[in-house]
C-alpha cells in the first residue's frame, strides 16, 4: 500500500529564505539591467566622440593634402619657369659666344690678307703684334662680358626656385592646427 504524504504548508522560514531569494535575484537583474544600460550608454558617447574626432582628423588630413598638392604645384610651375630663363639664357649666351667667334674670325682673316700684302718684315711683325694685342684684349673684354651675363642669367634662373624654397619651408614649418 502506498502511503500518500501531503505536502507539508510552508513554514515560515522558508518562506523568508524564498522571499530573500526572490528579492536578491530581482536586485542582480536590475544591477545587470542598469549596468547593461550604462554601458550601452557610455558605448555610445565614446563612438560618437570618437566619430566626431575622425571626422575632424579627416577633414584635417584632407586640407592639409590640398595645401601640399597647391604647394607642390606651384613648385613645378618655378621649376619649369626657371628651366625657361634657363633656356633664354643659354641662348643668349649662344648667340654672344657665336657674335664674338664670327668677329674674331673676321679680324683674323683681315688680318691674315694684311699680312700678305704686306711689303716688309716689319710690316708683318708689326700686323701680327697689333693682331695678337687687339684679339687679347677683345678676349679679356669678352670673357668679363660673358662672365656677367652668366651671373645675370643664374640669379633670374634661381629666383623663381629660390622664393619657392622660401614658401615651402615657411608652410612646411608651420604647426598643423589642432
Amino acid at each position: 500500500m502506498t502511503t500518500v504524504t501531503k505536502a507539508k504548508p510552508a513554514t515560515a522560514p522558508t518562506q523568508a529564505f524564498e522571499s530573500a531569494a526572490i528579492q536578491a535575484k530581482e536586485q542582480v537583474e536590475g544591477f545587470v539591467k542598469a549596468g547593461q544600460e550604462q554601458a550601452a550608454k557610455t558605448f555610445e558617447q565614446t563612438a560618437s566622440v570618437t566619430k566626431e574626432q575622425v571626422e575632424k582628423l579627416s577633414s584635417q588630413l584632407l586640407k592639409i593634402s590640398a595645401e601640399l598638392q597647391a604647394l607642390n604645384k606651384a613648385n613645378v610651375e618655378a621649376l619649369i619657369q626657371s628651366g625657361s630663363i634657363a633656356t633664354q639664357g643659354a641662348e643668349e649666351l649662344t648667340r654672344e659666344v657665336t657674335a664674338y667667334a664670327q668677329a674674331s674670325f673676321d679680324k683674323s682673316v683681315t688680318t691674315g690678307k694684311a699680312l700678305l700684302t704686306a711689303k716688309s718684315l716689319k710690316e708683318v711683325v708689326d700686323l701680327q703684334s697689333d693682331y695678337v694685342k687687339a684679339s687679347f684684349d677683345a678676349f679679356v673684354a669678352e670673357s668679363s662680358r660673358l662672365q656677367d651675363l652668366g651671373t645675370r642669367i643664374a640669379t633670374e634662373a634661381l629666383t623663381p626656385l629660390k622664393d619657392r624654397v622660401s614658401v615651402t619651408v615657411s608652410t612646411l614649418s608651420k604647426p598643423l592646427a589642432a
